[in-house]
Formats: C-alpha cells, sequence, structure tokens
C-alpha cells in the first residue's frame, strides 16, 4: 500500500490512517507493520515513537497486514499445556493406555513423565507470572504451527517413556547425571528469566543489557539452559521421540540466539565483545 503521510505522525496514527484507505471501519494496529525501504536495508519502527523518530520526509513507507493476531501469553499458554497435559494422562489413565497387566512404571519412567510435567508446569507459571512481552502479539498461524510441535512431541514423549517395553539406560550413573543435569538447568534457566523480567519495567518495552550469571558469557543462557534441560532428560529417559525434540528446538533456539546476540550489538555501543551467542566460550 503507497499512500501520503505527513510527519510527525504516531504508528498508531498511521495504522488509522491506512485501515481507513483500506475501508475498514475498525482497523486493528497490531496485525500491521511498518516498515522503511525495502529488501534487507528495511528498517520496521515501534509504536511508542512517531514516524519524525525514523523516517525523514520523501523515505517511503511500506505497510504489511501480518493477518489475524493473537496474544503472545495466549499463544505459550496454549502450545505449553500440551506438554503439561500428555504426563499426567499418561499416569493416571496407564490402564487404558497400556492394558491392566502392565508392570509398574519403574524409577526412570516415573522421573520422565513427573519432569516432563514439572518443566511446561514451570514454562506456563513463567508465562503467567514472570514473562514481559515486547510485542503484544504473533500471526495466529503461529499458535497452530508451535502447538502442533509441543503438543505432538510431549504425546510422544509420555508415550514411550511410559510404555511398558520401555527400556532404560544399563547405568544408574547415566540416570543420575541425566537427572542431575535436568534439574539444575530447568533452576538456572528459571534464574535467567527472573534476571529477563527485572530488566524491563512493567508495561513499557524497554530494552537494557542483562548482567550477572551466565549472561557474563552469552547472551541467551536461557535457551542454553533450555537445551541442557533436555540433554539431561534425554540422558536419563533415551527416547528418539525426546531427542527430535531437543534438536529441532536447540535448532531454533540457536537462531533466535544469533538474532538476539546480533541486534544487542546493534543497540548497544558497550556491550560486551567477549559474549558468545548461546554455547559458553564456543558459539
Amino acid at each position: 500500500v503507497e499512500t501520503a503521510i505527513l510527519l510527525p505522525f504516531s504508528v498508531d496514527d498511521c495504522n488509522l490512517h491506512v485501515g481507513l484507505s483500506l475501508s475498514r471501519s475498525k482497523p486493528e494496529g497490531k496485525r500491521m507493520r511498518f516498515t522503511i525501504g525495502d529488501g534487507k536495508a528495511k528498517k520496521a519502527f515501534t509504536r511508542n515513537l512517531t514516524l519524525a523518530d525514523f523516517a525523514k520526509d520523501g523515505d517511503k513507507i511500506m505497510f504489511k497486514d501480518l493477518g489475524p493476531q493473537v496474544s503472545w501469553r495466549g499463544v505459550f499458554i496454549i502450545e505449553y499445556f500440551g506438554g503439561f497435559i500428555a504426563p499426567i494422562l499418561t499416569i493416571f489413565f496407564a490402564d487404558y493406555i497400556y492394558g491392566t497387566d502392565r508392570p509398574e512404571f519403574t524409577t526412570v519412567q516415573w522421573f520422565g513423565l513427573i519432569g516432563s510435567f514439572a518443566h511446561f508446569a514451570k514454562r506456563e507459571f513463567e508465562t503467567i507470572f514472570i514473562h514481559r512481552f515486547s510485542s503484544d502479539t504473533m500471526p495466529i498461524s503461529n499458535l497452530f504451527r508451535n502447538s502442533i510441535y509441543y503438543w505432538l512431541f510431549a504425546f510422544l514423549m509420555s508415550y514411550f517413556i511410559g510404555h511398558p517395553l520401555f527400556t532404560p539406560p544399563a547405568s544408574e550413573m547415566q540416570i543420575y547425571i541425566g537427572m542431575g543435569v535436568f534439574v539444575v538447568s530447568e533452576l538456572s534457566n528459571f534464574y535467567c528469566h527472573i534476571i529477563l523480567r527485572n530488566l524491563r519495567p512493567a508495561g513499557t518495552r524497554e530494552r537494557r543489557i542483562p548482567r550477572g550469571f551466565f549472561f557474563e558469557l552469552v547472551s541467551c543462557p536461557n535457551y542454553f539452559f533450555e537445551i541442557m534441560s533436555w540433554l539431561g532428560f534425554n540422558i536419563a529417559t533415551q527416547t528418539l521421540a525426546g531427542y527430535l525434540f531437543m534438536i529441532i528446538g536447540g535448532g531454533q533456539m540457536v537462531i533466535w540466539a544469533t538474532g538476539k546476540h546480533r541486534n544487542y550489538k546493534k543497540e548497544f555501543r558497550d556491550y560486551p565483545k567477549n559474549r558468545k551467542r548461546i554455547f559458553p566460550f564456543i558459539y
């Protein structure tokens, strides 16, 4: 859409102007994205500033309709609910799933089911009470994509961990190491989220350089400990579904960490040069 907009205009003014141009009676500002320029050089601008803060007379402002939106918090609650409910159903309906003649769950099976439940219960708690989101919404299509990933692997992991033919690792030491790595990583991940929460005052989109703990080593230690948590989980439980879940999710977190690291360096001139992206001392 190409339309004349005079400076200074706020992004909300742009939303209204473009919405009316498209004959929308109630334009949905959160689904609109404005950028200056095109290609790799394009730059998006935020809702709390005016166009004069980003553009000059003669700049071409591009508009993109992102489609129906859903809140970030809502997406997280729904996608994590699959991981929250899958182990509960496996525990309480095991006789219906595997038959009444199944053996009792072993210690490793209990760890796998309760551990996965605890992980996603933590994620739901963080979503509701800890996280402060930089954006209000995301395209609703992300809800279906993310939910398929979490729900599918959550039920696959729970099913195979609770299965009567489940075979635990031969070494008890391996089991205890996996459990230890899982618990320490879960607690460390939670602490990273507390640090990130405290960086952003409530009701703002302010960004600061994270400091302390593993943030002195990498830009995204929360992602690092998320991967380590699932590594420990898989060392103890050894399911194909668990390893696939970790590999796919870990690959996505590496991509996110690379982008966040690049943005930190662009935004803050005094950003520590020795910090890695996600893996301490490596990448």
